[in-house]
């Protein structure tokens, strides 16, 4: 596995849908990492924010050439712990369920529910079983400094919500959305889930910032989303995510982490130490670190 050179970066940045590159940065390189799970979906570029070096990495891969099922989130995940990286901002794109939140809002969930079915959940396995604790999935501490830097930034935020990640690449069928809204979900993507477990099982902090691109389709009076509508939404979206995370990156990079994110596999592996294959010791290194010792 490659290994960068110079000042790691405690921030890292995932752009989704519209969001390919990240403008600003300065003393750029670019990282090709090899992980014990395949290639990530692309180079990650770091480069110097506001005096802090930052961690990039589009998650559909320049150009947009992965589905959210094709998506390598254990190689993308395991590269950037291999960075030194320790939070992770998400930026993806979402539908809204309810009609309180509008295109164009932001919300920043505090729930998850995985309606996945055909993705690699877990670094782990292999003579090494981890129970890991997912009550509240994302950082609460991150959670809250994505939403006062993008309400800052000029966006209309909504500082909680459920997400409901959907296998796609379709969109949902009304009587699917329709669903969806009485199990009680705000917000509908295709890639959170496994992205926040594995940033868990990695000990790296992790919280979504969502921008609502449309109201799927369960909302009568709106077209159904289309393409265009969402990539038209998206693109004013950026400006405010760029000029969000600005702000956000060299503040997160200068404080101390105070969230109990860090020591999310202690009393979480159940293997005994002694029985754990020394190759999945060997291989999963950066994740395990001193919890195996």
């Amino acid at each position: 596995m490659s290994k960068p050179g110079g000042c790691e970066p405690r921030v890292g940045v995932i752009g989704g849908s519209g969001l390919y590159d990240m403008d600003g940065l300065e003393d750029t390189r670019t990282h090709r990492i090899e992980t014990p799970f395949g290639d990530p979906s692309d180079a990650i570029v770091t480069g110097i924010l506001g005096g802090a070096r930052v961690a990039f990495l589009a998650r559909h891969g320049r150009g947009h050439r992965f589905t959210p099922s094709e998506i390598n989130y254990r190689a993308n995940l395991f590269a950037m712990k291999s960075l030194g990286v320790q939070q992770v901002i998400a930026i993806s794109a979402c539908g809204s369920l309810r009609s309180r939140i509008h295109p164009g809002d932001v919300v920043v969930p505090d729930q998850l529910f995985d309606f996945t079915k055909t993705r690699d959940r877990s670094f782990f396995g292999g003579g090494l079983v981890v129970h890991l604790s997912t009550a509240d999935p994302f950082c609460g501490r991150l959670s809250g400094r994505i939403a006062e830097a993008t309400e800052t930034a000029g966006g209309r935020v909504h500082p909680s919500g459920s997400f409901i990640t959907i296998e796609g690449p379709r969109f949902s069928t009304k009587a699917e959305s329709h669903v969806f809204r009485q199990w009680g979900m705000d917000i509908i993507g295709m890639t959170t889930s496994p992205e926040a477990f594995l940033a868990r099982e990695a000990e790296m902090c992790y919280a979504v910032m969502a921008h609502v691109t449309d109201y799927d389709v369960w909302h009568e009076t709106e077209e159904p989303v289309s393409v265009e509508a969402l990539l038209n939404t998206l693109a004013a979206n950026t400006t405010l995510a760029l000029d969000a995370l600005r702000r956000l990156v060299p503040a997160l990079a200068a404080e101390p982490r105070t969230c109990a994110c860090a020591s999310a596999l202690a009393g979480a592996i159940i293997t005994a130490r002694e029985h754990i294959p020394r190759g999945v010791i060997e291989q999963l290194t950066p994740i395990l670190g001193p919890h195996v010792d």
